[in-house]
């Protein structure tokens, strides 16, 4: 049975990233000091370098890519939930390089902001807490048992 439930908006907050910042770790840092555990993350603009991940299904293991060179951020799209009780933001990217070739994956640490702006979008209703799930390897959000 798949996870299904009813949240509410509760704030929106939208802003933009410092010049030279870590992207994941600057977007958790704001959505703890706003006390975000539930949310939405998008996010548009550019980086100087970027840290992907590819989620290896046949080893259960993540491969990072790094790209050393300033790429566009065509689109972040991520979600806020909990593991282990902590705030955790888990977003996805796509870029482009100056040709127009375009790359995405799971955003790790290490991708440097050029520039960014952010909008982040506070729920409340139950909150999610990821679990670790065997099948995949993940931790992943609980799906309904019943």
């Amino acid at each position: 049975m798949s996870l299904v439930q009813s949240v509410e908006s509760k704030a929106v907050y939208m802003g933009r990233l410092s010049h030279g910042c870590d992207l994941l770790m600057e977007l958790t840092k704001i959505c703890e000091e706003k006390s975000i555990t539930l949310g939405k993350i998008t996010a548009i603009g550019a980086v100087k370098k970027a840290v992907l991940g590819y989620y290896n299904t046949d080893k259960f293991e993540y491969e990072d890519h790094i790209i050393n060179e300033p790429m566009e951020l065509l689109n972040l799209t991520g979600n806020v939930s909990l593991k282990d009780g902590k705030t955790m933001v888990h977003c996805h990217v796509t870029l482009s390089d100056k040709s127009g070739k375009a790359l995405g994956g799971h955003l790790f640490p290490e991708t440097i902001v050029f520039a960014c702006e952010y909008i982040i979008e506070k729920f409340d209703g139950n909150k999610l807490s990821r679990e670790f799930d065997k099948e995949t390897g993940l931790a992943l959000w609980p799906v309904d048992k019943s």
